[in-house]
């Protein structure tokens, strides 16, 4: 029949058995980071926590892959307290098949730190055998990017940072990666780790049925103790700050009051302009005149005829 052709076909083009997402939760970007009274960190209480934006991308492209027949099986995986099974619910409601909660103490912003993330997420690779790692390039609570190529590190996989675009060709992977001169194509042999860049695709939301749905999927926990020992942080936060306050701004009346201003309180114009140095402009030939109303438009077609002619 004809149906039987078409999951055949699907099941044949299949590369990936599995594709895992780390995701994580974080202060929503919309809200304003608050710093704890003593200083030793940014305050968690009563704030809004959502998913990365950054794995948000990640999970949408792994739903994709797995729309396109390329993957079988999207699988979760977020590290964290308690409320961290909520992240995992809505990366479920988003298209992941199942999810894996490491749970742990520990502030995920702060003392748990890349490497040892890195280190759990590699027993969760190995545990899973997945062929491909598709996670955030950076969470935007710490911002270090780092946990992408550590993991690639660990488990001796080929990785492709900050990737734009994703096309799967068999058993490899092609990634057009965002760099400072542009994007750059790298070819990849699976299995390997890719971090999402923003232009990778536009996540879409999760309807009212998936969030049901994802209420019943299967989500894991492990205790992060059982997988790695060791996850005391390398690096010791002294102390946290605030930025700044910027001071308010002055509206004027004229360009002129403006120049003054510029000129005499913010000491950003000089009082006078440096003297012009003569440059190649100054010995190049005056403009031809403008044409009059009734000369003809001088063309390629209607140019002069040369007087060597």
């Amino acid at each position: 029949p004809r149906r039987g052709r078409v999951r055949k076909q699907c099941s044949a083009g299949v590369a990936m058995r599995s594709v895992l997402v780390p995701v994580k939760r974080v202060i929503d970007y919309a809200v304003k980071v608050r710093v704890r009274p003593d200083r030793a960190a940014v305050d968690l209480q009563s704030v809004k926590m959502s998913l990365n934006p950054f794995c948000e991308i990640a999970v949408e492209e792994a739903r994709k892959l797995k729309e396109a027949g390329t993957a079988e099986e999207v699988v979760a995986v977020s590290i964290g307290a308690k409320d961290t099974e909520q992240t995992l619910r809505t990366a479920l409601a988003m298209g992941c098949d199942r999810a894996v909660h490491i749970t742990t103490d520990l502030r995920t912003d702060q003392e748990l730190q890349p490497l040892a993330v890195a280190r759990l997420l590699e027993q969760i690779v190995r545990r899973e055998d997945s062929s491909l790692v598709l996670m955030g390039k950076q969470s935007i609570d710490g911002d270090n990017c780092q946990t992408g190529p550590m993991l690639a590190a660990l488990l001796g996989w080929p990785q492709a940072t900050f990737a734009a675009t994703l096309r799967v060709d068999g058993a490899e992977i092609e990634v057009d990666r965002e760099t400072d001169a542009g994007t750059e194509l790298v070819r990849l042999g699976l299995p390997a780790v890719v971090t999402t860049d923003l232009r990778l695709n536009e996540p879409r939301y999760a309807t009212l049925p998936n969030i049901v749905k994802a209420k019943k999927k299967p989500l894991e926990k492990i205790e992060a103790s059982s997988l790695v020992a060791d996850l005391a942080p390398r690096n010791l936060v002294l102390e946290v700050n605030e930025p700044e306050a910027r001071q308010a701004g002055v509206l004027v009346e004229s360009v002129d009051e403006l120049v003054d201003k510029l000129k005499n309180e913010a000491g950003v114009v000089d009082a006078a302009p440096p003297p012009r140095t003569p440059g190649r402009a100054d010995t190049l030939r005056p403009a031809a005149a403008p044409l009059g109303r009734g000369d003809p438009q001088r063309t390629p077609n209607n140019a002069p005829p040369s007087q060597h002619a």
